[in-house]
């Protein structure tokens, strides 16, 4: 079958922490299932958190008591990936047959990682990617990927793959990704201004796939808990904008704004196919023999041998 249903879930992490996140997506269960969604895409972070505005106590050659006390906090809402909260989703794309990508915030050693996990409804957990360049700010609290998690993953839809947030942006990122196939590319983030959107329709048409980005819904500073300077007290945190675009760079469904909830839209693969008729990004457009990309896939983890 080439037609098959994608959607994003809309939600943003709950201020009560990661368990009661986790709580919030569970109970689009039913909607998922009756929905039929084959792929679901969840924002950047939301299993973790994305603390929008909070400085951690640091300034130019100094850092504030405070600010590694408020890391220590996060860095406890942080999870790891053999924990309980991927089995959870492990559960909860076996029971809707959806195959899950989530934003997550993991924790490996003491380092945390802005991360999107892959989730198979049969096989579980199949891989992740792990963010290659945390944004201003963000530096402070998250490392950064390597090559070894440019992950692209087999679904009953077709290859998925993608890029967290701002990192969409790098040119030489997503060549990679378009070269390793992919025809659905998930995009969490928690970029809620309209050029987002814009941006997710360039990339449907430069690439010639499906985009489904997922973007976190975070309500006002206040019911957050959040102190944001020169922020209207009024204004949501983050405003949603979830979007499903076609690979003529086509918006299928969003953006979708001001509240919460499950996005979904019907694509088909053939589509794929008639979009690069006339431009293949890593085909008869691509001009090798002028241009050429090398990828380094090999981890910086530390490595023993005898």
């Amino acid at each position: 079958m080439t037609k098959q249903v994608v959607a994003a879930l809309q939600v943003g992490s709950s201020p009560k922490g990661t368990k009661e996140t986790l709580k919030k997506i569970l109970s689009y269960e039913q909607e998922i299932k009756e929905k039929g969604v084959k792929i679901l895409v969840l924002p950047e972070a939301i299993l973790g958190g994305y603390p929008k505005g909070s400085n951690f106590g640091t300034y130019l050659g100094f850092r504030l008591q405070e600010g590694k006390e408020a890391f220590k906090r996060y860095f406890k809402e942080a999870i790891d990936l053999d924990g309980e909260e991927i089995r959870e989703l492990a559960q909860l794309s076996n029971r809707t047959g959806a195959f899950i990508t989530a934003g997550v915030v993991e924790r490996a050693g003491s380092t945390l990682y802005c991360t999107m996990v892959y989730i198979d409804p049969v096989k579980g957990y199949v891989g992740k990617h792990r963010k290659l360049q945390p944004t201003g700010t963000e530096r402070l609290i998250w490392g950064q990927g390597d090559g070894s998690t440019l992950t692209t993953v087999e679904t009953s839809v077709g290859t998925l793959g993608g890029a967290i947030c701002w990192e969409n942006f790098l040119p030489l990122l997503r060549q990679a990704m378009y070269a390793k196939g992919v025809q659905v590319w998930a995009a969490p983030t928690v970029d809620g201004r309209k050029i987002w959107g814009n941006c997710m329709q360039t990339l449907g048409y430069e690439g010639r796939l499906f985009v489904v980005s997922a973007v976190q819904f975070m309500p006002p500073p206040k019911e957050m808990g959040y102190e944001l300077k020169d922020w209207d007290e009024n204004e949501n945190c983050i405003n949603g904008g979830s979007l499903i675009v076609d690979p003529y760079g086509e918006v299928l469904a969003g953006p979708f704004t001001g509240k919460e909830g499950l996005l979904h839209a019907e694509i088909d693969l053939d589509k794929i196919i008639e979009a690069r008729f006339d431009f293949d990004p890593v085909g008869h457009y691509a001009r090798g023999d002028v241009f050429q990309l090398t990828v380094n896939e090999r981890s910086r983890d530390v490595t023993f041998t005898k």
